[in-house]
């Protein structure tokens, strides 16, 4: 087919829909790493929440009361300074003591990167740690609810103390096998600045492994264990995501964006485009 190597070449047959970077706050789908819930609670004695599963990660962190964490068949007790994390497509329960109920707060985050940032620390192992009364930590969690409730630049406050946050994670709770997640975190986040660079284009998988000088198989593997998705899949979803912001944000014609994003017959691309988005170039820019 025109637009992609033979060797890159996928049969429509194997997607429907592209899979989606954006997340509830949206933040200019910034597909690194993102706030997606953060909130403060208070709870009733008993108050519950689940059995029910997750498609992000969140880390609560104990104010004070007690109660109950219960994740891969394991039930945690907790108190005052210790703090859990919830992993996407987990199945997890937790419940405020009857006698004592928990205050707690928590942050939420996705992205891409999110899975090989907490890598470097302990949490996903262990799932709960004592914060104790680390300042810094609490005081990220302070900010945080403060920050969602700016009207101006809430973006970029939020997405500053997430990174000062997952920081202080790693500064804390150091995972043992870290310099060897730094470096398959390093390979994935390499890839991305290449595809990120030369999406334009017709660049294959295999010039991107060269490129970083590792194996092709190997690389696969990396990208897909820190991002959820193959290296390829995310090419083309990249592509076609420059393609929505072409469309909305200029008058160049179809042809023109084909070619913007690598591809050489703009039928093609237009046949690409709805499989992924759902409607036609035209239709796109005519919604947007």
């Amino acid at each position: 087919m025109p637009g992609l190597p033979a060797e890159e070449i996928i049969n429509p047959g194997d997607f429907t829909t592209m899979l989606d970077y954006i997340f509830s706050n949206d933040f200019y789908k910034n597909i690194d790493a993102m706030i997606y819930p953060c909130g403060y609670e208070s709870c009733a004695p008993g108050h519950s929440y689940g059995p029910i599963m997750r498609n992000g990660y969140l880390i609560h962190y104990v104010l004070n009361g007690m109660g109950i964490y219960k994740a891969r068949g394991k039930i945690f007790r907790l108190r005052e300074g210790d703090a859990f994390l919830i992993c996407p497509h987990e199945l997890i329960y937790y419940e405020a003591d009857l006698h004592t109920p928990w205050t707690y707060t928590w942050i939420g985050m996705q992205g891409i990167k999110i899975k090989g940032y907490l890598e470097r620390t302990s949490l996903p192992d262990d799932l709960v740690v004592h914060f104790g009364h680390d300042d810094q930590l609490r005081l990220c969690h302070e900010k945080m609810s403060e920050a969602d409730r700016l009207t101006q630049n809430r973006d970029l406050m939020m997405n500053g103390i997430l990174y000062e946050y997952l920081f202080l994670l790693t500064q804390k709770f150091p995972n043992s096998r870290a310099v060897v997640y730094e470096k398959k975190a390093s390979h994935a986040e390499d890839a991305l600045k290449y595809i990120e660079d030369h999406y334009c284009d017709p660049i294959t998988i295999q010039e991107i492994s060269d490129h970083l000088g590792i194996n092709r198989s190997y690389l696969h593997r990396v990208f897909k264990t820190f991002t959820g998705v193959s290296i390829q899949s995310y090419l083309l979803d990249y592509r076609i995501r420059q393609a929505c912001i072409l469309l909305k944000s200029t008058d160049l014609s179809v042809r023109v964006i084909a070619h913007s994003v690598s591809f050489i017959d703009p039928l093609y691309f237009s046949r690409i485009f709805r499989q992924k988005m759902g409607v036609s170039p035209s239709e796109y820019r005519r919604n947007a």
